[in-house]
C-alpha cells in the first residue's frame, strides 16, 4: 500500500489536481474494496415516487373498481352496517337472511362504482408533490406514500365519492333490500321501546370505499418498497433500490 500512495503522490505531480482528485478516489475504492453510487438527484426521486404513485393507484383502481373487486377481496369487503348489526340478527331470526345478503352484495357494487372516481384526485396530488415531500416519503418507511394521498385527497375523495355512492345506491337498488329489513325492524322497535335504527347508508359506503381502496394503495407501494420484481422501470429500480 506505501507503494501505490508513492506512485499516488508522483501521479499527482505530474498530471495536476483535477487526475489528483480522480487518483483519490481510484485509491479510495481499492482501500474499500466498495465503488461508489452515484447520488440521487431531486428529479430522480421526485419522478421515481411520482411513477410508483401512479403505478400503486392504477393497480388499486383497476382492482377495486371492477365487478367484486371489493365484494370477493376478504381485506376489503363491505360488511353489514356496524350500528345496524341488531338489526342483521333480528333479519335473519325473521327469515329474510336472502334479503341480507343480496343487501351485503349491492353494499360492496356500490363500493366499486364509487372507486371509478379515484384516478384522477390521485393524480392531481402526486403531480403537485413537493421535493420535501418525496425526500419525506421516500425515507419514511412503509405506508408513507399512502399516508401523503390521505393528507392531500380524503376530503376530495369524499367529495367526489358521495354522489356516485348515491347513484350507485339507486343503480343497485340497495335500498329494495335495506328498506324491507329495517322497516321491519323498526316496526318491532315501535313495539318493544326500543331504539330505532337508520343509518346514513351513502355515507356508510363512501367510508368504507375509501378506507378499503387506501388498504389496497398502501399494500401496492409497500411491494414496490420491497420487491424488485415490483419497480417496472429503471427508475423505479434506482429509487427505491437507494434505500437501504
Amino acid at each position: 500500500m506505501r507503494k501505490f500512495i508513492a506512485i499516488l503522490a508522483l501521479g499527482c505531480i505530474l498530471t495536476g489536481l483535477s487526475a489528483c482528485d480522480t487518483l483519490k478516489e481510484a485509491a479510495s475504492t481499492l482501500n474499500t474494496g466498495v465503488s461508489t453510487t452515484p447520488s440521487l438527484t431531486n428529479s430522480e426521486v421526485i419522478s421515481g415516487l411520482k411513477e410508483a404513485l401512479t403505478v400503486g393507484i392504477q393497480n388499486s383502481v383497476n382492482l377495486t373498481s371492477v365487478t367484486d373487486g371489493f365484494l370477493k377481496n376478504a381485506e376489503i369487503r363491505l360488511p353489514f352496517p356496524e350500528d345496524a348489526l341488531k338489526v342483521k340478527e333480528k333479519a335473519i331470526d325473521w327469515g329474510l337472511g336472502s334479503q341480507v345478503e343480496k343487501f351485503e352484495t349491492t353494499l360492496n357494487h356500490a363500493a366499486e362504482e364509487a372507486t371509478k372516481e379515484a384516478f384522477p384526485i390521485f393524480r392531481d396530488a402526486i403531480l403537485n408533490m413537493s421535493i420535501s415531500d418525496g425526500f419525506a416519503i421516500l425515507n419514511g418507511g412503509d405506508g408513507a406514500a399512502t399516508k401523503f394521498l390521505k393528507d392531500n385527497t380524503t376530503a376530495k375523495l369524499v367529495e367526489a365519492f358521495s354522489p356516485k355512492v348515491k347513484d350507485a345506491i339507486s343503480k343497485v337498488k340497495l335500498t329494495e333490500y335495506w328498506n324491507p329489513i329495517i322497516t321491519k325492524y323498526n316496526s318491532a322497535m315501535s313495539l318493544t321501546g326500543g331504539q330505532k335504527i337508520n343509518p346514513d347508508l351513502d355515507k356508510y359506503v363512501t367510508e368504507k370505499a375509501i378506507s378499503g381502496l387506501f388498504l389496497m394503495v398502501e399494500k401496492e407501494e409497500n411491494k414496490i418498497r420491497k420487491d424488485p420484481a415490483a419497480r417496472v422501470s429503471e427508475l423505479l429500480s434506482k429509487v427505491f433500490g437507494s434505500i437501504k
